[in-house]
């Protein structure tokens, strides 16, 4: 018996058979919703070891956006494997070893189906997709989702953002993150939203694209919203911009505006609940906000600055917590929830460390850092050692000495950063998040 999420795909097949679903910005190339079903099928004809093989285990596979990985996905989606997405820039030999950890029946090398010993078989028939939390200093956690799950989320991103099949989406974010799924991929199978992948993240080429291809919604993260910002390109076609994966900082949201007379719209999600919050009308991220519920999420703030998210859309495998039928999951980061419904980040939980036998908290420091005038963006960690000491790197065109004087204005001298370092902008990952190693490698 089909999921839902197939169920979906073929109901959108019955409305959209013949319009266009993706189109790849480098080539050209184009396929229709009914190709991408004859590809999806023609590739499990020709690499599937057999249905009742594939039915219940996890794959593990890497690909770049392509209408190739929109054929990958939707045949083992139609197969009934538990599909598990890797960052194409994942090294081969990484890709091999977490598909042994996950216990998968079979890894996709980029040519083959490659079977591995041990594998696990899900019983559960709705469970059709694996997320891998970050895993910047430990192992990877798997993350296991429904069918239902998956839907819930694209839907409450789709009703909350007023995104519908006349939309274009501008696909650069991967599709099988968090983020692209909630944003690229579902409303792509279950609701008809067609997307043009991006040839490249560096601004000339995303203005060529819209000039010929004409999105209208482009999700993207914070580093790329402040490179065209302070670009003299233009976005004809752009109706909606969404900035999540990392905070937007105010001073993007405002150049953006400035520049190109279209405001920014922040969102906040994670890997366990999907979407939260959405700032609908642009304004909360001139103020440092990141909006108020989406459609369908509950929202609650708990002792200590803490927010417990409820919906359609949270995980339920290895999760207790329920608020009814509905996961419920608490979010580390530390939030303020206004009289309005309005949330606002203030950093991480859980980053409380023992410099010189006192208690320093990285989120306050780094929090600290970003206020003063000219910082862009700070981030704050400890340099290993016998004698660890308080560490930062800050995205400021400011001297170092220039910023601890700033600091010293009104900071105690134990929570000012030993080693400081002033750089043009932070290192961030594939999916536009600070590259937490590179980022501790530089205050080592």
């Amino acid at each position: 018996m089909s999921h839902a999420l197939i169920q979906a795909w073929e109901r959108t097949l019955s409305r959209c058979g013949g319009s266009r679903a993706a189109v790849q910005a480098n080539d050209g190339v184009t396929a229709a919703f009914r190709d991408l079903d004859a590809r999806a099928a023609a590739w499990l004809r020709a690499n599937a070891p057999g249905p009742a093989q594939l039915r219940g285990r996890a794959v593990v596979f890497s690909a770049t956006n392509g209408i190739a990985w929109l054929e990958l996905f939707l045949g083992l989606l139609k197969a009934g494997s538990i599909l598990v997405p890797l960052d194409a820039a994942e090294p081969p030999l990484e890709q091999r070893r977490l598909a042994a950890s996950l216990r998968a029946g079979f890894w996709w090398d980029g040519a083959k189906l490659e079977a591995l010993p041990g594998a696990k078989t899900y019983r559960d028939p709705a469970a059709c997709l694996i997320k891998l939390t970050s895993g910047t200093t430990v192992q990877p956690r798997a993350l296991v989702f429904t069918a239902g799950q998956l839907l819930a989320d694209g839907q409450q991103i789709r009703s909350t953002m007023g995104i519908g099949r006349g939309d274009l989406n501008y696909a650069l974010i991967p599709l099988g993150h968090s983020y692209g799924l909630g944003n690229l991929t579902v409303p792509l199978l279950a609701h008809g939203v067609p997307l043009v992948f991006g040839s490249s993240s560096l601004p000339h080429a995303i203005a060529a694209d819209f000039s010929r291809w004409r999105p209208t919604v482009f999700p993207s993260v914070p580093a790329v919203w402040r490179a065209l910002a302070a670009s003299d390109l233009t976005l004809p076609s752009l109706r909606l911009g969404i900035s999540a994966g990392a905070p937007l900082p105010k001073e993007v949201a405002r150049d953006f505006a400035a520049r190109f007379g279209r405001k920014l719209h922040s969102f906040y999600g994670s890997s366990e609940t999907g979407g939260i919050s959405y700032d609908r009308t642009g304004k909360a991220a001139l103020v440092g906000e990141v909006g108020r519920a989406m459609r369908g999420v509950r929202l609650t703030e708990l002792k200590g600055a803490r927010l417990q998210v409820t919906s359609g859309a949270v995980l339920t495998h290895g999760n207790r917590r329920r608020v009814g039928k509905l996961g419920a999951w608490i979010m580390p980061d530390r939030v303020a929830l206004d009289a309005r419904g309005n949330v606002t980040l203030m950093g991480r939980r859980g980053t409380i460390v023992k410099i010189a036998g006192r208690r320093v908290s990285l989120s306050e420091v780094s929090e600290r850092l970003r206020r003063l005038s000219g910082v862009r963006e700070a981030w704050a960690g400890v340099g290993a050692g016998a004698d660890p000491v308080l560490g930062a790197v800050v995205a400021s065109d400011r001297t170092v000495a220039e910023l601890r004087a700033a600091l010293l204005a009104d900071t105690a001298a134990w929570k000012i950063p030993r080693k400081l370092i002033a750089v043009a902008r932070l290192p961030i990952t594939a999916r536009g998040k600070n590259d937490t190693r590179a980022l501790q490698a530089m205050i080592l």
